[in-house]
């Protein structure tokens, strides 16, 4: 049996990671059966390493390998990739193909970006893992297959099964092992390996001196996020080898090659962005209720100098205020000159009665004409309401919206008073 060391060198896998090393080690050992294995590693973590060491070392190895990678093919197009199609079953077919699934027999097929497939191929793929049959497209013929499937994704599937993206039972078949593949940041010690190996290629590659980093740059490649991975490592090793003509690479020279987005930062950020659009939010609460209020206290306001004042005279110092309050048409401005009469009566009545009133003890006194006047303005405020409200839903037919506008308020606190004073 292969040893780990010797494959990764054939397969020219470097590193020494122990959780490198267990998905080397797994990807030997089902190697010799037919389970469905699916890779799981974010994007440029090498997963396609695996199913060709997978298929190199098992009873298939004679047979075809085709990698697939899901997510670069069309929707549309992608059934008659996997498994064929009849001539004239769609425009444009001109001649009968052979899907993947069919060349392969015998073979291994790699479905990179598995996550990616529409729901209806699923089905389709569902079919052939459990009793290898498939269906060209614009054919009623159910064809057989024996070919060895290994999927691999850098999505979280549980998730898209949520979703309705992906379909479980396809899941738990395509997975009767996971290899997972560890990201570039958790293989510190593998990362200047990597950088080394990569220069000593683009070396020999491009007929130049290897690039070498200087003392003070190790730490910084070693801390950096690589959100690529070892796709984004190399990536640098090359453009370094090819633009510097200096081959001592200063810390300030690796950093202008290395991207210093919000993506490489710590995920601290993101939780402090949650708090922040939430601290937004709450603010704009604040000041709607602020602003609801400060309306109110208008209205208390202008209710009171109507009361007490001749209507044109209130009209015309409060101009702006009335505008505010009851908006600018006419309409609204009305409504205040036909309540006037009754508010007159109500402070009439008001200065009336308080004068009853037995005033023999002053401080006694004072505490109930104030309580008192406090009680007959809320319920001033509460007949105007009501007549304002009666008046307005009476001359616009009972159509709340229309009312709500003249009155110059929303239809939600038209709503609520309707429903306040049973009306």
């Amino acid at each position: 049996m292969e040893t780990v060391q010797n494959i990764k060198q054939r397969f020219e896998i470097i590193g020494n990671d122990p959780k490198l090393n267990r998905a080397v080690e797994k990807a030997i050992q089902v190697a010799p059966t037919d389970i469905s294995v699916l890779v799981v590693g974010e994007s440029g973590v090498g997963k396609e390493s695996i199913p060709k060491i997978i298929h190199s070392l098992s009873h298939r190895k004679h047979g075809k390998y085709i990698a697939v990678n899901c997510g670069a093919i069309p929707e549309g197009t992608i059934d008659s990739e996997l498994f064929g199609h009849e001539k004239g079953s769609f425009t444009g077919a001109t001649s009968t193909r052979e899907g993947y699934f069919e060349v392969a027999d015998g073979g291994t097929i790699f479905l990179d970006e598995v996550g990616e497939l529409p729901l209806t191929t699923q089905v389709r793929l569902l079919r052939v893992l459990e009793n290898g049959e498939f269906i060209k497209v614009g054919s009623s013929q159910v064809q057989k297959t024996n070919v060895r499937i290994v999927a691999a994704t850098n999505v979280n599937l549980f998730d898209a099964i949520e979703k309705g993206k992906f379909r479980e039972d396809l899941y738990y078949r395509l997975s009767t092992v996971d290899i997972i593949l560890p990201p570039l940041r958790e293989r510190k010690d593998d990362i200047h390996l990597l950088f080394r190996k990569f220069a000593s290629d683009f070396a020999h590659k491009y007929k130049m001196p290897a690039i070498k980093l200087e003392e003070e740059a190790i730490p910084y490649l070693l801390k950096y996020r690589w959100s690529g991975n070892i796709r984004q490592l190399r990536n640098a090793a090359e453009q370094i080898s090819v633009l510097e003509t200096k081959r001592e690479i200063s810390l300030k020279t690796l950093m202008s090659y290395l991207p210093q987005d919000g993506n490489h930062l710590p995920s601290v950020i993101k939780n402090t962005k949650s708090e922040s659009d939430f601290s937004t939010e709450r603010d704009i609460l604040y000041k709607v209720l602020f602003d609801m209020k400060s309306d109110l206290h208008d209205l208390k306001k202008l209710t009171l100098e109507l009361m007490q004042n001749g209507s044109s005279k209130v009209q015309e110092i409060n101009k702006n205020l009335i505008q505010k309050v009851f908006g600018q048409d006419e309409k609204s401005i009305a409504v205040v000159d036909e309540k006037h009469r009754l508010e007159v009566l109500n402070a009439d009545q008001q200065s009336m009665e308080q004068e009853e009133f037995d005033d023999d003890d002053e401080n006694q006194n004072n505490y109930l004409d104030a309580e008192t006047i406090d009680e007959k303005e809320q319920l001033s405020l509460a007949v105007k309401e009501i007549e304002l409200i009666k008046k307005s839903l009476d001359r616009n037919k009972g159509k709340r919206k229309a009312a709500a506008d003249e009155l110059g308020i929303s239809e939600r606190t038209l709503y609520r008073k309707i429903k306040q004073y049973d009306l």
